[in-house]
């Protein structure tokens, strides 16, 4: 495994170890220096079919904390699971028949299941956000519902809460309705994120250019790669290996303040995590 001298974390990884390649990219992701792993469920439909109730989403849970610990035992750090329901189930459930706030209510449930797998096990933060493309104001507003329950949750258990939204550099208001539930708004995430963002903690995609802008910032981010983990799509979003690899890069251009800010101290500030002791 190659050293990179400190801490190496991709904030949101999805790992298919029945489907896909699983362990194998956790492999490659150490063999490149990777240290430190977020799991993030893949969607619940991926892995079988759309939940008609909240014991549906058990599975989805129970395969994410499973194979976040065999990530674990292949890393000289170790792993972490995140639990949640994917926002772009909204649609999926609306296109099956439900109403949005029927579909809203369902989704609200998975999150109630998630964050109970979640105090159970080693799970750092619940998984939820709204749909990325245009829908009604009805789907919009239960999705604003679901995000907020996951706020409520994930402060009542100590959590943080990975977000999956629109694509978009200013996240204030969404920061204030987690505050508003009792959930700093710095432990809130938005993944896929530009360089900079204000409201929340940009988990940055893993480009140079977004990286580069994070770096000048100097303001706190996490750094993914959002890889899917599906034999359909091989490599995307990117590759297990990116995150080490833009590390390095970082540190081969003077960025090493910027590499613990990312690796150590946001980890650290969002998850309440500690890569650095936690280093075999």
């Amino acid at each position: 495994m190659r050293d990179l001298g400190t801490p190496v974390l991709d904030n949101h990884m999805h790992l298919d170890a029945e489907h896909a390649r699983g362990i194998e990219a956790v492999k490659d992701f150490a063999r490149s220096g990777g240290t430190h792993l977020l799991v993030v469920n893949k969607p619940s439909w991926h892995l079988g079919p759309l939940p008609e109730s909240r014991d549906d989403f058990e599975h989805v849970f129970e395969t994410t904390i499973d194979v976040a610990a065999r990530a674990s035992e292949e890393l000289r750090g170790r792993a972490w699971p995140v639990l949640g329901v994917h926002p772009g189930l909204i649609s999926q459930l609306v296109d099956d028949g439900y109403s949005a706030e029927d579909a809203g209510e369902l989704m609200q449930a998975g999150l109630e299941v998630a964050a109970e797998y979640a105090a159970d096990s080693d799970a750092v933060a619940l998984k939820s956000g709204r749909p990325h493309y245009d829908v009604s104001e009805a789907v919009w507003a239960a999705s604003n519902d679901a995000m907020r329950h996951a706020f409520a949750l994930a402060a009542d258990r100590d959590l943080a809460v990975q977000l999956h939204t629109e694509a978009t550099e200013d996240l204030t208001q969404v920061g204030e309705w987690a505050e508003a539930e009792g959930l700093s708004a710095e432990r809130v995430v938005k993944h896929y994120a530009a360089g900079e963002l204000a409201g929340v903690t940009p988990s940055v995609m893993s480009e140079k250019d977004r990286l580069e802008r994070a770096a000048e910032a100097g303001k706190p981010f996490l750094m993914e790669t959002d890889f899917v983990d599906d034999p359909d799509r091989p490599g995307m979003v990117m590759g297990p290996k990116t995150v080490p690899r833009r590390v390095n890069w970082l540190l081969e251009h003077g960025h090493e303040a910027a590499v613990r800010n990312a690796h150590m101290k946001t980890p650290a500030a969002v998850y309440g995590i500690d890569t650095h002791a936690t280093l075999a």
